[in-house]
């Protein structure tokens, strides 16, 4: 089974719906929408002969200068029985951070979309508990959204020929 065959057969059967195919390092990679996600993961694990039954990773990305699709939710399948990966990615508009929950499909998608809400404030809509788990739960804010500058403008204690500047 190659990269190839994979991208063709998911290009048969969703047309416009994935795009970008890319292969960086080997692995397939390609873009689909959040109406189309779960349909795609329950068919990539259901095919008879892919079998990406194994959610390696779930996660989020912000690029703030991406406008229209600022946010990303990245899944990582694994076919162990063919030793093959993918990587499936949905962009979000920042005005609406809504994607279907992959619970019903991968039970393992439940600690990670938790994980990607903690951090980057992407709502998972029919997920059964989506709350924090790592940061506090008064904390008002997403600290992996680039939105804050990366130094203290107030630290007073710093002397800028220690930092090379």
């Amino acid at each position: 089974m190659t990269n190839q065959q994979i991208a063709e057969d998911l290009l048969v059967k969703y047309g416009e719906n994935v795009n970008s195919f890319e292969e960086p390092w080997g692995l397939l990679t390609f873009t689909t929408n959040r109406q189309n996600i779960i349909s795609l993961l329950e068919y990539l694990k259901k095919h008879e002969t892919f079998r990406f039954n194994f959610l390696t990773d779930l996660t989020g990305i912000h690029l703030p200068d991406n406008e229209g699709a600022e946010f990303g939710v990245i899944y990582h399948l694994h076919s162990l029985e063919n030793n093959v990966r993918v990587r499936i990615k949905v962009f979000l508009s920042q005005d609406d951070l809504h994607i279907p929950t992959a619970i019903p499909v991968h039970a393992s998608a439940n600690w990670m979309e938790r994980e990607t809400y903690d951090f980057f404030g992407i709502i998972f809509d029919s997920h059964p508990k989506l709350i924090r788990i790592l940061n506090i739960e008064e904390m008002d804010y997403f600290p992996m959204r680039k939105e804050y500058p990366l130094e203290d403008a107030t630290r007073q204690d710093k002397v800028d020929a220690l930092f090379g500047r």
